[in-house]
């Protein structure tokens, strides 16, 4: 057995010391003019798809209200605001793509998005892990990286979607070497579906990548059904496209809206990851704050575990206050420490609860990607959140005492 390579160190967190492609990188992005402006948005995403019916318009009043926070924050650097701006027409190209789909293919939408597997739990917490070794499992069906990009393909062109994601994620590699380390979204990597809510602009994950306060408590304030109904209808269209028709799913956002997954879905068994939310939040802030060398004009490691320490809490909250809504015939909660020893048991047991029989074949392929994804095969970081952030493990664990009250997480060193 060979011996596990050391924990990489990034000793420059707070004061990078920026690679010549890197500073290369700044410097061009700060000469492109990006004006945060709707019509710009849309007009942009109008030119790129030919396409001009958006459906329903009450997006737009979130879509302002995401400009309108980019536009405030002040700590993105010309890359940053550059990569944002792309990400919002992304977002209504693929709204546009969708409505004209579901136009020339309304049965889309008659079809059933039948008991679900979901897996919830923090980031960091062995969701990625679980989900992708699930979806090892051909009989279901799930959405890689390149696909939930572009969700719809242009008609008539041949499909280049999967090729575009392929040169982004080389390029990636070659700018930012170490996010691999930590959360590699290679062109085949299953992901998260509330990417597909990002086409109705309701969803957390601009959070990762702007300080934008004004939208989330927006979000917190608005029922979020109207926008899992968006989600789910977008999986219709995905599932119209290609099966298998049964769901493979996963995101960290469920935790602070299982009344609503549980609503929509309303058949789904849902698995919940539980691990410590100090080991969580030291890991997700050292991957912020890698990305904030190219993102922000200058990164703030304090600032940044404040707002996700904040922003954690709300979720783990929201969670330990709705588990119950899911019956325990659709659910179970999966320790960290459980899953890390024995991949495949847990997986045994959400198999049992969803109904799903083991095969020859299925038991082949999750031991397959299992052999092909050792976990760390890209090398493990060093997280320390006292030296790199200035927070106390103890106090923090204090914070989340009642967390660790509700569910027996094994606390890490």
């Amino acid at each position: 057995m060979k011996d596990r390579p050391p924990a990489i160190r990034i000793e420059d967190l707070a004061s990078p010391v920026l690679t010549p492609m890197q500073q290369a990188v700044r410097e061009g992005a700060e000469k492109i003019e990006v004006a945060f402006h709707r019509d710009r948005v849309l007009g942009e995403a109008e030119r790129r798809t030919g396409l001009s019916d958006f459906g329903p318009r009450d997006f737009e009043e979130r879509l302002d209200l995401w400009l309108a926070s980019l536009e405030a924050d002040e700590t993105l650097s010309g890359v940053g605001r550059v990569g944002a701006y792309r990400d919002c027409v992304r977002y209504a190209s693929a709204r546009l793509r969708m409505e004209d789909f579901v136009k020339r293919n309304p049965e889309a939408l008659e079809l059933e998005i039948e008991r679900p597997i979901i897996v919830v739990g923090l980031p960091r917490s062995g969701t990625t892990h679980l989900l992708n070794l699930i979806a090892a499992d051909r009989r279901l069906r799930s959405m890689p990286y390149w696909e939930s990009l572009e969700p719809v393909p242009a008609p008539g062109a041949g499909d280049t979607r999967r090729q575009r994601c392929i040169q982004g994620h080389e390029m990636q590699s070659r700018l930012m070497p170490l996010l691999k380390n930590m959360h590699d979204m290679a062109p085949d990597h299953v992901h998260e579906e509330i990417e597909l809510q990002g086409p109705d602009f309701s969803t957390y994950t601009i959070e990762w990548i702007a300080t934008i306060p004004d939208w989330r408590d927006y979000y917190y304030a608005h029922d979020q059904r109207p926008h899992y109904a968006y989600l789910k209808r977008a999986l219709q269209v995905l599932q119209f496209q290609r099966g298998p028709s049964r769901w493979i799913l996963k995101s960290p956002q469920h935790l602070e809206q299982i009344g609503p997954l549980i609503d929509t879905f309303p058949d789904a068994t849902i698995a919940f990851t539980h691990r410590d939310p100090v080991s969580v939040i030291a890991s997700a802030v050292t991957m912020i704050c890698y990305g904030d060398r190219l993102r922000c004009k200058r990164v703030d490691p304090a600032a940044t575990a404040d707002y996700w320490i904040d922003r954690i809490e709300h979720l783990l909250r929201r969670c330990v206050l709705d588990r119950e809504l899911v019956p325990d015939s659709q659910s179970l909660d999966v320790l960290f420490h459980e899953f890390m020893q024995n991949d495949l048991a847990t997986v045994d047991r959400i198999y049992r609860l969803a109904g799903l029989e083991k095969t020859t074949e299925s038991e082949a392929q999750l031991r397959t990607y299992m052999e092909q994804n050792p976990r760390g095969k890209h090398g493990r970081i060093s997280y320390d959140l006292k030296a790199d952030f200035g927070v106390d493990p103890g106090e923090l664990r204090e914070r989340f005492a009642f967390y660790y009250e509700r569910f027996p997480v094994r606390v890490e060193d």
